[in-house]
């Protein structure tokens, strides 16, 4: 009972030390990925991308209708971050109770529940609104059951743990799937254990079952909002049985292509017994390594898509890190065993914990603290702000779509504008369910499919524009390949990160356009200031780049036309070029390839009033200073060739000049 009584304690002071480290590190805005969509689903109680997440939705939406009474949160996207920190809080609790129970309390269950949670992956998605945080803990539920059937004593203490561990699998199949990779392993075993003790039966069978479908009964969630249909924000259409298999299976959203005795004797028999586990637990990692392997199938030489890769990792990290646990405790219960001196290695087993444990702390919070991060939400309010009012806003991608939908949903920025997903408008449900939300936007069929429109009932993106142009319609991030259609009759004008879609017929003014454009957003943040894998570097990137887009356009306008509207256009681009260029000291490096084509290109045109050698130099300069950013560039043989072609020409020029 006493060994119980520490354990339990230890196992709290985990839970309470990880919970002050992650707390103050919590970030306040809404973060990047699919951040923005679970706050929102949970502040519309909709229903998230596929399978849905609803224990997750749930919890989140519980968090939002209490911590900001309690004055604990800043805003929906702090109280949701603030679950997470506590979910992941707890995660490192349930694995110093797993190592307690197998080896007793001590430094080992403190270092498998320590370096789980100050690890950078774990901690980096355990202080942002994120469904991985319930997902390690409900691992570590798995796990502190698992080894609490092992230890059981009895058969009713087998009874009730096996019912609770049941449970516990279906809810954690309510949030993530892949933890479907470990209870493949652990049902097995459990009901093996049990007809080896002859304590199964079809009642006790039917038993544990029925505890199994009551996890999986958050499920009904899906189908209960998406019948009431009341969320302005949600996913898919769960009111029939194919619908919500659909979202389930992932078929929309993709799937993936986890007692210390004497004498030699009791020892051995010690021995066997604590080693079960453990060989379970390695069967668990090996599997979910093996399949993971075989099923992730991004390319993670992208430093974006190794950050969204990498995050699944966590679920076998925590197989690891009670392995490791287990190897400290066994090595000095083993050193006392053979030497003696207990008291010297249980000290040394401390101490080592307490260093790796502060060590690691040191090397990773600066890059996991995330409490004064509010990059994406700024992008996302920089983006809703220059807009013109009553736009529909065509969203691409998660960086937009998310950080937008939550100000729009939870917050209540920008009321008058309407955010219309551009992959979920291809999808049959979209319009038939959230068209009746989106009362100022027209849909010219059941969904946007621009193949045999008429045969479908569906629609292209012009027959789309066509009907909403009673206000601005803007795309943000870019329009899809797949349906050219709009270029017959639209034209695209940059806007910052958005795209205006105009009639073709509209007149187009470079000069004013310009002037629109040129300070349209309010962005301080420094070029290349985040990790490279990072939301804050996409979103500082699209940012940085905007600044030159109008310029790029105008160049680009230039190049497909003729006459004297050419050379005014160059000049335009020119100026525009310049001004950014010169106005910062460290920018993207295709700015200078940019300036330099401007340069040269205005050159060309023969437009008066810029001398022809202050030309010449800027494009020899910027074309140089683009090759020394980039000199794997596939056209850096081509740009080396124009740069000579340039230098004789400059020299040509000055002789001319010199008398």
């Amino acid at each position: 009972m006493v060994v119980e009584q520490r354990s339990w304690v230890l196992t709290g002071a985990t839970v309470a030390f990880v919970a002050a480290l992650y707390l103050p590190c919590t970030q306040k805005a809404v973060p990047g990925g699919d951040s923005g969509e679970l706050i929102t689903a949970a502040c519309e109680l909709g229903v998230a991308h596929p399978p849905g997440y609803p224990v997750f939705t749930l919890l989140a939406w519980l968090a939002l209708s209490l911590l900001p009474y309690l004055s604990l949160s800043v805003s929906p996207a702090h109280s949701v971050n603030l679950l997470s920190s506590l979910l992941g809080a707890g995660a490192s609790g349930a694995l110093c109770f797993t190592v307690c129970r197998l080896a007793g309390p001590g430094p080992g269950a403190v270092l498998a529940g320590g370096v789980f949670a100050v690890s950078r992956l774990s901690w980096q998605w355990s202080v942002v609104a994120e469904v991985f945080s319930l997902n390690n803990l409900f691992v570590g539920l798995l796990f502190s059951l698992t080894t609490s059937f092992h230890c059981a004593d009895s058969a009713p203490q087998r009874r009730k743990v096996s019912h609770w561990g049941a449970l516990c699998c279906g809810l954690g199949l309510c949030n993530q799937h892949t933890l479907v990779l470990y209870v493949v392993v652990i049902i097995p075993w459990v009901l093996l254990q049990l007809y080896s003790h002859r304590e199964l039966s079809v009642c006790g069978l039917m038993s544990l079952g029925l505890c199994f479908l009551g996890g999986l009964l958050p499920y009904v969630y899906l189908p209960i909002s998406s019948y009431l249909n009341t969320a302005r924000w949600s996913w898919g259409d769960q009111t029939s049985l194919s619908g919500l298999f659909t979202h389930l299976l992932r078929t929309e959203y993709g799937t993936f292509s986890l007692a210390k005795t004497e004498g030699t004797g009791n020892l051995t028999m010690m021995l066997k017994r604590r080693l079960v586990v453990p060989w379970l637990l390695t069967a668990m990692l090996l599997l979910y390594s093996l399949f993971f392997a075989w099923r992730a199938n991004l390319d993670i030489s992208r430093p974006l898509l190794l950050g969204v890769v990498e995050r699944f990792w966590l679920q076998s990290d925590a197989v690891v890190c009670v392995l490791a646990g287990l190897g400290l405790s066994w090595t000095h219960t083993g050193l006392e065993r053979r030497l003696g001196h207990g008291g010297l290695w249980r000290a040394g087993g401390w101490l080592f914990t307490v260093g790796v444990l502060a060590h690691m702390v040191h090397s990773n919070h600066r890059e996991c603290d995330q409490s004064i991060n509010s990059v994406v939400e700024r992008f996302g309010r920089e983006l809703l702000a220059s807009v013109p009012p009553d736009s529909i806003i065509l969203t691409r991608g998660d960086l937009p779509g998310n950080s937008l939908r939550y100000l729009h949903y939870c917050q209540g920025v920008r009321p008058d504008v309407h955010l219309v997903d551009q992959e979920m408008m291809t999808y049959s449900w979209y319009v038939a369910k959230l068209g009746q939300h989106h009362p100022g936007v027209h849909f010219p069929g059941l969904w946007w499919d621009p193949v045999h429109t008429e045969e479908k009932d569906t629609f292209s993106l012009e027959q789309f524009l066509s009907h909403n142009t009673q206000g601005a319609v803007l795309a943000c991030i870019g329009l899809p390949d797949g349906d050219p259609s709009w270029e017959r009759s639209f034209s695209r004008w940059p806007l910052g990160v958005c795209d205006h879609l105009v009639p073709a017929q509209e007149h187009f003014h470079p000069e004013e356009w310009a002037r629109r454009t040129r300070y349209i957003y309010n962005w301080t943040e420094p070029h290349n200031s985040f990790h490279p894998g990072s939301w804050e570097r996409v979103a500082n990137e699209e940012m940085w780049q905007a600044r030159m887009k109008t310029a790029f356009f105008l160049f680009d306008l230039a190049e497909r036309i003729q006459g004297e509207g050419k050379a005014r256009l160059f000049e335009l681009s020119y100026t525009l070029y310049k001004e950014i260029v010169e106005s910062h000291t460290d920018y993207p490096p295709n700015w200078d390839k940019n300036l330099a084509l401007a340069s040269e290109r205005l050159l060309r045109s023969g437009k008066q009033g810029h001398s022809p050698d202050s030309l010449l130099t800027c494009s020899i300069q910027h074309f140089s200073l683009y090759l020394d950013k980039e000199p794997t560039d596939s056209q850096a043989p081509a740009i080396h060739t124009a740069v000579s072609h340039l230098l004789q020409e400059r020299t040509r020029l000055r002789q001319k000049h010199t008398p």
